[in-house]
């Protein structure tokens, strides 16, 4: 196996680190800008074209996450062909198809717009990596626990390294899309193939970027009194199993997808 160098030339050594004086803010003003405009569409330009450069500026930022062990357990396909587009995007409205028809009651988005994704990369992992986390390796009760727990180590570390592209992408000014509707093996059987992937290797998601082809909206966040507790868990949040089927069947809806400044 060779490894290959980006061609993009990075001034930063890998081996220093080079952070700001603790508590100083330009860094993370800049930071946090990027990730409150790191906004989802699902329709883009269809007629821009992402330079190649774009594409490893991105990666690049993926290369540097964490990871279980510094296993780095992620590989990226770009895609390029508008024909292999479609084909995965046509899986996907049949997936879209399906979910009507059975009545799941999930509001489902239109996945159409991954046909003409300026920026299209397949998130791929190989689930052997788990055997990198502790585990006993004896089949026992006790091993399928930790094997249990690797694979949680595995999909937090591919997802590390999927955010950290998606911030790139924002910080280059696209917007972006996080499609993860695959974990089912009907669409490991269907995009395999198109890609050329090992049957050992998983789809985990797939990374859409590009301009939007309309003006893009914030989705609604809870606020920060919602989600930090100090020393111990706040009870005043927790849902009883009443209340988050209640949020599930009358307000889910209402947050997916709409703008943050209609969310009543």
């Amino acid at each position: 196996m060779t490894d290959t160098t980006p061609a993009v030339d990075l001034e930063t050594a890998e081996a220093e680190v080079d952070l700001p004086d603790i508590g100083d803010r330009e860094r993370y003003d800049a930071l946090m800008r990027t990730m409150r405009n790191r906004v989802t569409v699902r329709k883009f330009q269809a007629d821009y074209t992402v330079p190649d450069e774009h594409f490893e500026l991105i990666l690049e930022a993926a290369r540097h996450a964490p990871s279980g062990a510094n296993a780095q357990p992620w590989q990226y396909v770009v895609v390029r062909d508008p024909s292999v587009k479609r084909q995965i995007a046509d899986y996907f409205v049949a997936e879209q198809r399906f979910r009507a028809k059975a009545k799941m009651k999930f509001p489902t988005p239109d996945y159409r717009g991954l046909a003409t994704a300026p920026g299209f990369v397949v998130v791929c992992s190989d689930m052997r990596w788990t055997k990198a986390f502790p585990v006993l390796g004896d089949d026992s009760e006790l091993d399928r626990m930790y094997h249990e727990n690797a694979e949680r180590i595995l999909l937090q570390s591919v997802a590390a390294s999927t955010m950290s592209a998606h911030l790139a992408a924002a910080a280059l000014g696209y917007n972006v899309w996080w499609v993860t509707a695959i974990g089912q093996e009907a669409a490991q059987k269907a995009m395999r193939p198109l890609l050329g992937i090992p049957d050992e290797i998983s789809v985990l998601d797939i990374f859409l970027f590009g301009p939007p082809a309309a003006k893009p909206y914030k989705r609604w966040r809870r606020p920060i009194e919602a989600i930090l507790h100090w020393d111990q868990y706040n009870p005043d949040y927790f849902m009883s199993d009443e209340e988050l089927d209640d949020w599930i069947r009358n307000r889910r809806h209402r947050v997916m997808y709409k703008d943050a400044s209609k969310v009543d």
